[in-house]
């Protein structure tokens, strides 16, 4: 019985030997082959870096302004009779506006206009008699006083129908009207609004620590939203002389050409003003950093060696010092060097060392002026 248990007892373990082994085996040669497994290599799209020379800039935003800009509006009560103007229309300076009812002036006028006339004729009259002696000096300045009164009348007459005859008081372009025909005015009512558009004036404001870097004659230059195509230039003509106490920045005022009247007072611009001195930097695309909240980096794209000795291309991690941006472009003032190639796409796969495989058939935008179609 005893050797009937030794020998089923040695029989047990001498399966769960031969299982454990052949377990062991497959183990190990999984193992060994995990070892040896070589992921595949990542699809990169690259850039070069590039050095070039940016000129230096300073950038605001500002609002566009009329160089003379008025709410015309009325300076006597009275009835609109005639509107001489359209919504938006080009005036000359001294074009009629609005007429308001002037017939019991113009009336009134006439009256004085007569009077005035025949103290005239009486005054040249006693004039000729003056020096036979027949009329008296009493008559005589009778007769000029009611002549200087009747001209006083009438010049006071035609200033009343003067301030009811609403004209430009310069050229420009007017807005959108504010009255209708017929319709009964108080003084200081509003009629339209008028507007010298060409040139115009860009208002923005700078910190004061950029004070001394502006002056009059500076070249700026404006983009509108309106037209997303376009780089209006202009130039700066007048620094307020004061700062604002609150902001401490400084009131600068820029004169735009504006000859097919695009700007319009009150449009948000961005500005940037041209400074005098530039500076290399070398370039890359924005899509090329990879950010943290420590430190910023680059994947540079290399001929690197595995530890058999062959060579790959793979991704060498480089940490960056930023500079400012333009557009799609970055300035990277250390860390990277002219020539060398950058991973610009695919960076949250890379990791330190690891093969990449690069495809540049579609490339992220690298333009210093970008221009989104949604935008």
């Amino acid at each position: 019985m005893v050797k009937r248990f030794a020998i089923m007892l040695v029989g047990f373990i001498l399966v769960v030997g031969a299982l454990g082994y052949y377990k062991y085996t497959q183990i190990m040669a999984g193992m060994a082959k995990g070892a040896s497994f070589v992921p595949p290599p990542d699809a990169v799209t690259t850039a070069r870096a590039a050095e070039e020379t940016w000129q230096n800039t300073i950038n605001s935003v500002g609002t566009f302004a009329p160089v003379q800009g008025v709410t015309v509006g009325a300076e006597e009560s009275g009835k609109v009779v005639a509107i001489a103007f359209e919504s938006g229309q080009p005036v000359k300076k001294g074009d009629l506006l609005v007429q308001l009812d002037v017939s019991v002036e113009k009336a009134q006028l006439a009256v004085s206009e007569a009077k005035a006339e025949l103290a005239k004729t009486n005054l040249e009259r006693y004039q000729k008699l003056a020096g036979s002696g027949a009329i008296a000096q009493s008559d005589m300045d009778n007769v000029q006083s009611q002549l200087k009164q009747a001209q006083a009348e009438a010049d006071s007459l035609q200033a009343t129908i003067d301030r009811r005859t609403i004209r430009a008081p310069f050229s420009g372009r007017t807005g959108i009207r504010q009255v209708q025909l017929g319709q009964y005015l108080s003084a200081g009512n509003p009629v339209v609004t008028l507007q010298t558009l060409d040139p115009i004036y860009l208002n923005f404001s700078l910190p004061q620590q950029e004070l001394s870097r502006i002056h009059a004659g500076q070249v700026v230059n404006v983009e509108v939203d309106s037209f997303p195509a376009e780089v209006f230039e202009g130039k700066i003509s007048a620094i307020n002389s004061e700062l604002d106490a609150s902001t401490r920045n400084v009131d600068v005022q820029a004169t735009l050409a504006n000859a097919g009247e695009k700007l319009r007072s009150g449009m948000f611009a961005k500005v940037s003003v041209q400074l005098e001195e530039s500076q290399k930097v070398i370039t890359l695309p924005s899509t090329a950093i990879n950010r943290a909240p420590y430190f910023d980096s680059v994947y540079v794209i290399e001929q690197m060696k595995d530890p058999q000795g062959k060579s790959y291309l793979g991704a060498r991690q480089q940490l960056v010092k930023l500079g400012p941006t333009r557009g799609d472009q970055i300035a990277v003032l250390s860390g990277v060097k002219a020539g060398e190639e950058v991973a610009t796409s695919g960076l949250f796969k890379l990791r330190p060392g690891g093969a990449v495989k690069i495809n540049n058939d579609v490339m992220p935008e690298n333009k210093v002026q970008p221009k989104p179609r949604d935008s």
